[in-house]
């Protein structure tokens, strides 16, 4: 009898052998990177997902990767010389105060770091996202990049000379107040929610699809050359009129869908027209521009609480609303100005010492005894 040979003897080769010398597996980079026996030079293929590594200090040099994620390493303070990676994923990483020189990436994402500037030769195509670098000081002249977020960076000072964008996210910025004087944007989004200090739009900006300027209260008006061709959301602005050839365009308050009406001559809203709105959302718009004063007199609204304290006379009132929660407010007077006040309450407050309570901080009124009050 002849014995079994197979067709192919040779033996079948292991994923490991398989591979380019240099290239490893996602799993076994990330076991070599958190032992600390990386190689240099190392490649990945696919993404490389170190995120949340508490005792990650380092990287080998030269590494590559389609994509890395190290999000909240807390420990790692630089990242490796020569990295090209397409993908990279910072935010929380709190030691990260540096970028290296040469950077070029397709989309970064470091919200939430110590970054104080953005070396002038960094690179990135598609998106920069640096929400919440309370830090930041510093971006590079000709930044261009396709989305660019820059929304609660409290320190940036200015927008950089040159730049080039199409989504621009700049809310929070509270020390900006004036725009590059060279920078091309063409938008597809301009958010610039609370930035209290522009009083104006970019003489560049002249078309744009969605623009949110809710909370600058700085900015007054339009240009006149500006052309929105989706929505703008101006609630808390100057804005008191739009140019005729925006006429047509959608408005917003806050998100909601509301009509020039609405917008521009809250005089004409009345109670009955809150009371009788189905459309929860639309309904706080109405009461917000109506505004508290009117509408608790217009709706005779009930009082179920009244005391005194240093200003005088405090009112505890109430009206209910259909399918939402009831409107309570407390109406006291300022005991150094005399200046009244009405302020919104949970719905669930009975007495004019939990509602004082409650806005200043406290869940159990017994614990709020003010020794005096200004």
């Amino acid at each position: 009898n002849l014995p079994f040979w197979p067709f192919n003897s040779k033996k079948a080769k292991s994923p490991s052998e398989n591979r380019e010398p240099g290239t490893y597996t996602s799993k076994d980079a990330k076991r070599l990177c958190l032992d600390g026996t990386a190689p240099e030079n190392m490649t990945v293929k696919g993404l490389l997902n170190l995120s949340g590594s508490k005792s990650l200090v380092r990287l080998p040099n030269g590494l590559r990767a389609g994509a890395l994620d190290l999000s909240n390493c807390l420990a790692l303070t630089e990242l490796p010389e020569h990295l090209q990676v397409r993908r990279l994923i910072l935010s929380g990483c709190a030691s990260m105060w540096f970028l290296p020189a040469g950077l070029a990436l397709f989309d970064l994402q470091m919200r939430a770091t110590p970054l104080i500037a953005v070396p002038d030769d960094f690179r990135v195509k598609f998106r920069l996202d640096l929400a919440g670098s309370h830090k930041l000081e510093r971006l590079p002249e000709g930044l261009a990049v396709g989305s660019l977020i820059l929304s609660d960076c409290i320190a940036l000072p200015a927008l950089p000379e040159g730049l080039a964008v199409s989504f621009l996210d700049i809310s929070g910025c509270v020390s900006l107040k004036e725009w590059p004087a060279t920078a091309s944007i063409q938008l597809g989004r301009l958010t610039m929610r609370n930035c209290p200090q522009f009083t104006a739009l970019p003489d560049g900006l002249t078309s744009v699809a969605q623009l949110d300027l809710r909370g600058c209260s700085g900015i007054k008006e339009l240009p006149e050359k500006l052309v929105i061709t989706s929505w703008i959301d101006l609630a808390d602005t100057g804005i008191s009129t739009l140019p005729a050839h925006l006429h047509g365009v959608a408005l917003r308050w806050k998100g909601v869908p509301i009509d020039q009406r609405i917008a521009f001559r809250p005089d004409t809203i009345t109670a009955a027209e809150v009371l009788a709105e189905r459309n929860v959302e639309l309904r706080r718009v109405l009461l917000e521009r109506l505004g508290y004063d009117r509408f608790l007199q217009e709706a005779k609204a009930q009082t179920i609480d009244r005391d005194t304290d240093s200003g005088g006379e405090r009112r505890l009132l109430k009206v209910s609303l259909p399918g939402d929660e009831d409107l309570v407010c407390i109406v006291v007077v300022c005991p150094s100005t005399a200046k009244q006040y009405i302020l919104r309450v949970p719905p669930k407050t009975r007495t004019c010492k939990q509602a004082a309570a409650w806005i200043a901080g406290f869940d159990n009124a017994n614990d709020y005894s003010p020794l005096k009050e200004t």
